[in-house]
């Protein structure tokens, strides 16, 4: 069945809860949601979007086997298994709108940002927090704009930026061993009782990965700089391919 039909099915059976430019979030039970993968690639904060044939499938694939290789290093995450291949049970967390990105080696607008250049190795890890704010550019925070905001306290920002390490060993080790290098990835946390949890997705729209040795792009920097559709399928396939083998 076509994604496009597949999403249209839920929506018949399932109360459709909120729907953002790549994942319509559908209510499940009194517990869990439905997380429904689209076909849809988008850059420029929405201004430019795409559709590329199974995609979400490919998406919800990947990161639900990275959620799974997060959770056997003891990382707690909003994942618990596939209804369909393209569809994720995940737990009822009260999402925060704040994107945390985790940055190994320096690429995207941190290089526009500050004065450091292309390709530049950060040891330790460089750690930021971006509200998720489409209409102003998703504008950098600080620990006193979160506090302010009521989005994180201090202490809670400091939590999760040390998932956010936890997390960065698991996934840069577990790349390199397939020959690839985490230049850096994003994530959101939401709120499960009084514990913060990883939630949305990880996938290549949320982290930028190379090929070790020939720094070949993978991710969805390619569609940002303007290659076709279909070599951008054909990559975030790949990596699918050379993580699950």
């Amino acid at each position: 069945m076509g994604g496009e039909n597949r999403g249209v099915d839920l929506g018949t059976r399932f109360v459709k809860v909120a729907e953002g430019k790549t994942k319509v979030v559908y209510d499940y039970d009194a517990d869990h949601y439905l997380l429904y993968f689209k076909d849809t690639i988008t850059a420029g904060d929405g201004a430019r979007r795409d559709v590329i044939e199974g995609k979400g499938v490919i998406n919800a694939q990947t990161s639900a086997f990275l959620f799974k290789l997060l959770e056997s290093s003891g990382i707690e995450t909003h994942y618990v298994g596939m209804y369909d291949e393209r569809t994720m049970i995940v737990r009822k967390l009260r999402m925060v709108p704040v994107e945390v990105v985790l940055r190994n080696i320096a690429t995207g607008s941190i290089v526009k940002r500050l004065p450091i250049r292309e390709g530049e190795r950060f040891d330790p890890p460089i750690i930021e927090f971006f509200l998720k704010d489409d209409a102003r550019h998703d504008p950098l925070l600080n620990y006193s704009h979160m506090e302010y905001l009521g989005l994180f306290t201090r202490r809670e920002a400091e939590q999760v930026e040390e998932v956010m390490r936890r997390v960065n060993d698991a996934l840069y080790n577990f790349l390199l061993s397939k020959g690839l290098i985490l230049y850096d990835f994003k994530l959101e946390f939401g709120r499960l009782g009084d514990r913060l949890v990883i939630g949305d997705e990880i996938t290549l729209d949320a982290m930028r990965v190379r090929e070790n040795g020939t720094l070949r792009i993978l991710d969805k920097d390619l569609y940002r700089k303007g290659a076709d559709l279909e070599t951008v399928r054909r990559s975030y396939e790949e990596f699918l391919r050379r993580i699950t083998s």
